[in-house]
Formats: structure tokens, C-alpha cells, sequence
């Protein structure tokens, strides 16, 4: 079974993670579910002649968001999903709905915020037919859309919290290798798994060091399946070739041991070998 979940003022939160956020949408474990977002504050939309999804205006006109973050459709919840569980977010389609993204620079943010100090907003043309991004300056880059944000809700002792910061349910992850084709795999902290997605992407590098990727509205379609024979402690991901393993911390040094540690568990485990032969590998 295949359900649809439309981006509204009623089904997007914005800025913010809540265990205590109604779902907008329940499920079936193993089910398909088509999920809508958009992106963007009034101030990133594009000039006259781009298609901007109409929803878009009504978020706007529902009011800010009560702290600075992204716009999230969601959340969907998983019947027979409790915590403890793993969810299974296969990643079977991601598409733009929508010929432009934006891309700036905050003051004082970013990798380099010393060295640039004034705001930098540019409106990206995107054409899905050829599957390019046209950079102000002429340069044509692939797209390879993907969500920066995909997400189970929060352990509801931490209330209401940022999207900003990535965390050990998901988040703001930025992560361009979870495009379709690929699978995220997220520990469970309440009833119902409560996933959410947004922050649309249709190109990113390895990170988004001046903050912002080409950002854009996506729609994408998701299998989502409840495991209870394994256990997570942060999120892992498959693609084709590879497994991922994440660490999340303000130093980046703890980041890398975090991912190193889970990835020295998950290879030892799937692979029967030793915690030191998988240190060694």
C-alpha cells in the first residue's frame, strides 16, 4: 500500500523536533508512503516566472517558526513501532517539485565566518529534464537530490528542539550519499517511530561549509519498515556499495570516533570476525 502525505500549514512543522507532535499520517510497517516538503523562508523565493509550490505561501502566512530552522512534512507514524525498535527508511524515489533552488551566506556563520561577513543569497535554475543545476555565473553542476533532513522524533525528555543540530534520532543530517537507492536506519524513541522529512537538496558536496546546499522542494517516496530484532544507538545508512556509520558532536575528533566505534561493531557483527580484525580492517 502506497499513501500520500501533501506538504500544509497542518502537516509541516517548522524549526523544531516534538515527541509530542501529533502524527499527520499513520502507517503500516512495510509500507510505501509519498511524502511532499518545500523549503525556504519569504525571503529565499525565486522572481516571477518560477514555479514555487502554493503551499509554500500558506506556510508563510501560518507565521515564523517558533526557533530558526527548516520546514518538515510530518510527522508519520508506524503502526506497532515503540521504542527500542529500528526503523527502515528505504529510500525509493526522491524528485524536485519545483525549477529553482536557492543558495546563501549568513553573517557569522558557516566554516569561514570571519571572512564573510555579509549576507550572499543566490536563485539557482534547476531543470529536471537534463538533470542540471545552472550556477549564476554559468556553471552547470548534476543534480543528485536528496534530503538534508530525515528523522524520527525525539526522546520526549528533550522537548521541543532544533532542527539545526543532527542528533541520535536523525535530523539534519546532510548526508549526499542518502539519495534514492539508499537506506537509513534510525533507533526509535516513541511510539509510532514519528519520521519526518525536509530540507531538500538538489546538489551538495561534502558538507554545506558556507551553510546552505541548493536547496529546494522534493517529493520523495519512502518504504518504511519497523525492526525489532536489532538495536542502534545513532543512525546508520546503506547505499549500494557502502555502509555508513555517524558520530555527532561539536568536535569534529569525537564525530570520528563515534562513527568508528559503530562501524567496528556493525563489521564485526556481519562479517563474524573480532572487534580487533574489524579495527585492523
Amino acid at each position: 500500500m502506497t499513501a500520500t502525505l501533501q506538504s500544509s500549514p497542518e502537516t509541516c512543522h517548522w524549526g523544531y523536533f516534538e515527541a509530542s507532535r501529533p502524527p499527520a499520517l499513520t502507517i503500516q510497517s512495510g509500507d510505501e508512503v509519498i511524502i511532499n516538503t518545500v523549503s525556504g523562508a519569504p525571503n529565499c523565493l525565486p522572481p516571477e516566472g518560477f514555479h514555487v509550490p502554493p503551499e509554500l505561501y500558506n506556510i508563510h502566512k501560518a507565521g515564523p517558526p517558533p526557533m530558526p530552522g527548516h520546514i518538515l512534512t510530518g510527522p508519520v507514524a508506524v503502526e506497532g513501532a515503540m521504542p527500542g525498535d529500528v526503523l527502515k527508511v528505504e529510500i525509493l524515489d526522491v524528485a524536485l517539485r519545483q525549477d529553482w533552488g536557492y543558495n546563501f551566506i549568513r553573517p557569522l556563520a558557516g566554516t569561514l565566518p570571519q571572512d564573510f561577513t555579509e549576507t550572499y543569497h543566490s536563485n539557482i535554475p534547476l531543470d529536471a529534464e537534463q538533470g542540471i543545476a545552472r550556477l549564476p555565473w554559468g556553471l552547470e553542476l548534476p543534480l543528485a537530490p536528496f534530503f538534508g533532513v530525515m528523522a524520527v522524533a525525539p526522546p520526549p525528555e528533550w522537548g521541543r528542539i532544533a532542527t539545526i543540530e543532527p542528533r541520535k534520532h536523525g535530523g539534519n543530517l546532510d548526508n549526499k550519499e542518502l539519495v534514492a537507492g539508499s537506506m537509513l536506519y534510525l533507533p526509535i524513541f516513541n511510539e509510532g517511530a514519528l519520521f519526518s522529512c525536509g530540507d531538500g537538496h538538489g546538489a551538495q558536496g561534502d558538507g554545506e561549509v558556507c551553510v546552505t546546499a541548493i536547496e529546494t522542494a522534493l517529493q520523495g517516496r519512502f518504504r518504511l519498515t519497523v525492526l525489532k530484532d536489532r538495536t542502534l544507538s545513532y543512525p546508520q545508512a546503506e547505499t549500494p556499495n557502502h555502509v555508513i556509520t555517524m558520530g555527532m558532536a561539536p568536535d569534529l575528533d569525537r564525530c570520528a570516533e563515534m562513527a568508528l566505534r559503530d562501524m567496528i561493531a556493525l563489521v564485526s557483527e556481519r562479517a563474524g570476525i573480532s572487534r580487533e580484525d574489524a579495527y585492523v580492517l
